[in-house]
């Protein structure tokens, strides 16, 4: 009976039986085109004119099509030039001196030239497909140019009649601004961003939005995604700790205008309560728009105002679940006041940059009624922005601890294990979880807490501040976070933090290939892909691991992270004929890209090519697209039968 109103409900959608059959040989059809262009990009942080590069151009990809598509009937110049026009058509219109050649002839030249390039990258694509890309002030008139013949004579006079008519109404430089946005979404038809969108630069908002109307993609977390997710869900300690950063990495002006946060209150009381502090000065930002070297007394009490918060808050956590095990981190009740001096792991060590005057003695963990009063009315802005609030939800929708996708594993940090390569378990609510359970268990809490945001002390909200912190989290993977003694201890002994045995097992095949089996993918091509860790390329690090079989593609877009590894991180591109890893010089401006006239900022290199082309039949969406055309053959058997 149930199935009977299911096909009888899914009949009214389709007209007749022809129809029916018209969408299955659609579907099958689709089954047989090659793959699109995925392209993976991880830990983003907040640096948005480098992210939204990698967009336009596809992290190289679309100069590689220009290069296809052209040959050598275009010189390297002119595809250097051609590239930078479609990634950045409306700066380059307005700059004169870029073609300074912009008469009837080059816009009709070069409307030419782009829609022969959007005819190359569209090849693989269905028309439908194509149409929802196409500009829809001008969709009409794209189509028939891209689906006129002009072999015939008649048909070259209507394809150049519609050219000169484009150009004299002045439609043209309009039309090459959409015309080269359809082409950069043709170019990556996939984007998955496997971690760390937020923290560390000042721009994570416009990130969001960008990614927000972004044709096609999905998020896996990352840690410092967690702490938004985690304040937002409303965790005390998680909003403590990205506002901090914020205030270390000197954006926190930013954040406040981007989601128009009151922190009136908090800055009242840092000024009333804190000092000049030199171990608390923000780190210095060039070229920051709007910045005033007089703030930077104003963050450096904030930023004590806010460290100090959040050790008392980490700690309360700590107290009231010692399932956690981390009592060695609850460090306040371990400092000697009198002296200025801390006791830890049998030494004692002189403190520096000491801001302690909010520290009860007898209850260091324990908030002023002033902190109290700061905290809420932090919580309450926070929740409470509109934009902010879309964002979370978005990410929410979009994410994931985890992802399987076309017989792929992508995660962002880490799958804990034993020294002994057996997986770390972890006991929650009297049951042990490890790798695929753990990472579903973080990401069941997470969304449990996040439909109750205004409970802020459950074990669901806590479990979200322990993934940012905590030893057998997967977003973490390491055995503590040494904020306090990086801030107050001047002996670096004290700073290491040692990593989880994944970190040095995951060069091996052996390891990887356990963990694919354990996520189901035994497939000889499954890859694992990982973010998190910035790559050392000065040190002579490579992002390949385990001999191909995973890829760490930090993108190391933060400028903070830059003078470790040498260069501005790695991306991955992934097509019907295999994977490329991409790496990423530092981007600088766009107006340098248009005084050097060329893109130098990526260099691709192929890892595994393939013989036979991956079809769209042997990706996830090619088993949903079976599944569909499954359902519309019993369904035409159904309504044969019921109309005989």
């Amino acid at each position: 009976m149930n199935q009977k109103k299911y096909f009888d409900l899914l009949a009214k959608e389709f007209g007749n039986s022809g129809e029916i059959i018209t969408e299955l040989i659609n579907l099958e059809a689709i089954l047989n085109l090659p793959k699109g262009t995925e392209l993976y990009l991880s830990d983003i942080h907040g640096e948005y004119p480098a992210f939204d590069h990698i967009l336009r151009t596809g992290a190289g990809n679309l100069r590689g099509k220009i290069s296809e598509c052209f040959g050598e009937s275009m010189s390297e110049l002119e595809k250097d030039k051609f590239s930078l026009l479609v990634a950045y058509p409306k700066e380059i219109l307005k700059d004169s001196s870029f073609y300074p050649e912009k008469n009837h002839a080059w816009y009709e030249k070069t409307i030419l030239q782009l829609i022969q390039l959007l005819t190359h990258a569209a090849s693989k694509y269905t028309r439908s497909k194509v149409r929802k890309a196409l500009p829809k002030n001008y969709t009409y008139i794209v189509e028939e140019l891209l689906y006129t013949d002009i072999s015939l004579n008649e048909k070259e006079i209507y394809y150049q009649e519609i050219l000169s008519r484009l150009i004299d109404l002045g439609e043209a430089p309009s039309f090459i601004i959409d015309v080269s946005t359809s082409i950069q979404q043709l170019v990556v038809d996939h984007l998955h961003v496997v971690g760390d969108i937020f923290d560390r630069g000042p721009n994570a908002d416009k990130i969001m939005d960008r990614l927000m109307s972004y044709h096609s993609l999905d998020i896996q977390w990352g840690n410092h995604d967690i702490l938004w997710l985690g304040a937002y869900a409303g965790s005390k300690a998680c909003l403590m700790t990205l506002l901090r950063i914020a205030a270390r990495y000197n954006y926190l002006y930013e954040l406040e205008s981007a989601y128009s946060l009151n922190l009136r209150p908090l800055f009242l009381f840092a000024e009333d309560t804190y000092q000049e502090n030199s171990g608390f000065a923000p780190k210095a930002r060039k070229n920051a728009e709007n910045f005033q070297p007089e703030s930077d007394e104003r963050l450096e009490k904030v930023h004590q105002a806010l460290t100090m918060i959040q050790f008392k808050l980490e700690g309360q956590i700590m107290k009231r679940r010692p399932e956690f095990q981390m009592d060695d981190r609850l460090l306040l009740d371990k400092i000697h006041f009198d002296t200025n001096q801390i006791q830890l792991n049998g030494r004692i060590y002189p403190l520096i940059h000491s801001c302690f005057q909010t520290v009860d003695t007898e209850n260091p963990y324990q908030l002023s009624d002033e902190e109290n009063y700061v905290v809420d009315s932090l919580m309450h802005s926070f929740q409470h922005s509109e934009k902010l609030q879309r964002h979370m939800k978005f990410l929410l929708a979009k994410g994931s601890m985890y992802l399987v996708y076309n017989n792929h594993l992508l995660y962002h940090g880490c799958m804990p294990l034993n020294e002994d390569g057996r997986f770390l378990e972890m006991e929650i609510e009297g049951i042990f979880y490890f790798g695929k359970s753990l990472l579903e268990q973080f990401e069941k809490k997470l969304r449990e807490s996040s439909l109750n945001p205004s409970i802020h002390d459950d074990l669901a909200t806590d479990l979200i501040w322990y993934s940012w912190i905590g030893k057998a989290s997967p977003l973490f993977g390491r055995s503590a976070m040494t904020t306090f003694e990086r801030y107050f201890i001047e002996d670096k002994t004290t700073h290491k933090e040692y990593n989880n045995s994944y970190y040095q097992l995951r060069n091996t095949e052996k390891t990887c290939r356990m963990i694919l089996t354990h996520f189901g993918l035994e497939n000889e091509q499954s890859k694992i892909i990982n973010g998190h860790t910035p790559v050392k390329v000065a040190k002579g690090e490579s992002p390949i691991k385990a001999s191909g079989k995973l890829f760490v593609i930090d993108g190391g877009l933060s400028k903070a992270y830059q003078n470790t590894t040498g260069i501005a991180g790695y991306s991955l591109l992934n097509n019907s004929f295999g994977f490329q890893i991409v790496t990423h010089q530092p981007f600088h401006s766009i107006p340098k890209l248009l005084e050097e006239k060329r893109d130098r900022t990526y260099l691709k290199k192929v890892i595994d090519e393939k013989v036979k082309r991956t079809l769209i039949k042997e990706t996830t969406i090619g088993a949903s697209i079976r599944e569909q055309c499954q359902v519309l053959i019993e369904l035409l058997n159904y309504l044969k039968k019921k109309n005989r």
